[in-house]
């Protein structure tokens, strides 16, 4: 495993954006919205992702010079086209319309199609802290998730992602898939020949299994839950939420029409919408109370919460957020850690484009 400087990663992945068209200003946005994820400990959705782009703009999937718009809106709400562009693009335009919206009338509501993979949940819904609003970020995805008592694969890892601000206190970040792991775990089981921990994964019968490329074999990844008895009922009904607010809403590819980001997966020859969606929205706290006062009481909930007696003295209570935050001071000091699989596949993209990989 080599160690890289976010800098390292970060001029790479500007560097291939660029290669394959974009302009420099979504160049930019499009490498930090990525090694956001690599700093923050969300390996999955970092620059082990980069491939996977460029083999989607092989395909004709991704347009690296979309013309991002507003296609309708009302005083609060919105539905952008993102034009096929890089879902890393399209997701900070459309957080921003949230933002804008909000500013002017409280809340900002916004639904995007036509767009594609946007990397890490948080890092959109945390683009309100700084206006001291309340972010709200979720997409849908590749179709790997079998609703409980399903075999069928119609549902994506569908994360949420919820950021709210505090006063002295770090912000609360809550970002999590509806699933019981993303499939970005999967492949990283995969690359360490691992097998995947019970409850993650069914086979194509149904049967629950630990073998990490189960879901490559025709089974499929299981809500949050695992099974009934432990409530992947409702990890189904949060899945099948974040479809509809993103897709059903605005007029992407939902459930199993979803265009896939995964390589052994095509899309659908009968699409209901266009491309994948997501759902933006920012609400400004003082449109219900005096922002520093809820800032006030939000240190006090945290720390509260912070400060509960743990059931091991080795296993302080955490608040949403904090292993990210810790994992992010972590890597900006002593850099991020690259698996070889992931390593050989970057340098193998640089030799494509001519980029090197800087150590």
């Amino acid at each position: 495993m080599a160690i890289y400087t976010h800098k390292a990663l970060y001029d790479f992945a500007h560097a291939i954006f660029i290669k394959i068209g974009c302009s420099e200003t979504d160049a930019t946005i499009a490498s930090d919205t990525l090694l956001s994820a690599d700093l923050r400990g969300v390996d999955s959705h970092g620059v082990a992702r980069l491939s996977g782009y460029v083999r989607l703009w092989d395909k004709g999937r991704i347009n690296a010079t979309p013309n991002i718009r507003i296609v309708h809106e009302s005083p609060s709400t919105a539905v952008v086209d993102g034009d096929a562009g890089l879902g890393l693009v399209v997701a900070p335009f459309a957080m921003q319309v949230a933002i804008e919206k909000a500013k002017n009338a409280g809340t900002g509501w916004v639904a995007v199609k036509n767009s594609n993979h946007y990397g890490i949940a948080g890092y959109h819904a945390m683009k309100a802290l700084s206006h001291d609003m309340i972010g709200m970020s979720m997409t849908n995805a590749s179709p790997l998730v079998a609703p409980t008592f399903s075999k069928e694969r119609l549902l994506g890892t569908n994360p949420i992602a919820v950021a709210i601000p505090a006063n002295e206190e770090p912000p609360y970040v809550g970002d999590f898939a509806t699933t019981t792991a993303a499939n970005g775990k999967l492949e990283i089981l995969q690359r360490k020949d691992e097998p995947a921990p019970e409850g993650w994964i069914q086979d194509e019968e149904g049967n629950v299994t630990t073998n990490a490329y189960g879901v490559k074999q025709g089974g499929a990844l299981r809500p949050l839950g695992g099974d009934r008895s432990n409530g992947s009922h409702k990890g189904y009904i949060l899945g099948s939420m974040v479809d509809i607010f993103s897709a059903v809403l605005s007029g992407a590819n939902y459930g199993p029409w979803a265009p896939p980001f995964v390589s052994f997966m095509d899309p659908v020859s009968d699409p209901v919408g266009e491309g994948l969606g997501h759902f933006f929205g920012a609400m400004r706290v003082d449109a219900f109370r005096p922002a520093d006062d809820f800032k006030i009481h939000m240190d006090k909930w945290i720390r509260r919460f912070r400060n509960s007696e743990p059931v091991h003295k080795e296993e302080p209570v955490l608040i949403p957020g904090d292993p990210e935050r810790a994992m992010e001071k972590e890597r900006e000091a002593n850099g991020i850690p690259i698996l070889d699989a992931v390593e050989n596949d970057l340098k193998e993209l640089g030799d494509r484009f001519g980029v090197s990989l800087k150590g």
